[in-house]
Formats: structure tokens, C-alpha cells, sequence
């Protein structure tokens, strides 16, 4: 199992084709949001439909894809009137978009430029 013990995590502030893969998602991650992906945090891609979502995070070995799509319901929306940069989220916020109980993500903490 995959720890997020000193962890942070970021999620992309706008809808992302999540046919990506390792490659797609890792050049977003190191060109849009102008991060590295081996430092170890986790990145958050949820896709237009909000029907479907991935994590990638580097373990300290290699890259790991975490996929998810809700059975029932939405994850939440992560971008608003503007999309684009990143929305940190904490690690009570990453379980709950990813169980689906989380409604609203609070979008006053969203940068529109990288956050380093």
C-alpha cells in the first residue's frame, strides 16, 4: 500500500482527458503545473464528466497511476470560472473526492499558476 504520510497533494484545476497515461499525465504534471514528479507528491486528474478520476505519485521507484470511476454520482468539481493551475487539497480531502462524498472543493486556495 501506497503511504501519504509527508505527502502533499495537488489537483489540476480543470477537466483532463484521462485517456493519459504514465507519459500524458507526467508531461501535465512537469509542463502545465511546473512540478517534479519525483519529489512524491501526489497529483489529481479528474475528467469532464467528473465520472472518473486518476492519481499519479512516484513511489520512490517508479510511477504509479491510481484510477477510479464512481459507480454512482460525481466527483467533485475542481475548477470553476476559470480552469487551469492547481487546488491543494489535503489528505482528508484527496479520501473523500475519491469516495465520492466529497460535494465541494474549496476553490479559494486554486492558483492559476504553478504552485512551487
Amino acid at each position: 500500500m501506497i503511504s501519504l504520510r509527508g505527502r502533499r497533494v495537488f489537483a489540476r484545476a480543470a477537466p483532463t482527458d484521462l485517456r493519459k497515461g504514465y507519459t500524458g499525465l507526467a508531461a501535465l504534471v512537469e509542463q502545465e503545473l511546473g512540478r517534479d514528479l519525483v519529489q512524491g507528491d501526489v497529483f489529481v486528474f479528474v475528467s469532464r464528466n467528473r465520472r472518473s478520476a486518476k492519481a499519479l505519485l512516484w513511489d520512490g521507484t517508479g510511477l504509479c497511476i491510481v484510477c477510479k470511476r464512481l459507480a454512482r454520482g460525481r466527483f467533485a468539481p475542481l475548477w470553476g470560472r476559470i480552469e487551469g493551475g492547481t487546488v491543494r487539497l489535503s489528505h482528508r480531502e484527496l479520501r473523500l473526492l475519491l469516495s465520492g462524498r466529497l460535494e465541494r472543493v474549496d476553490l479559494s486556495r486554486m492558483s492559476s499558476e504553478s504552485t512551487k
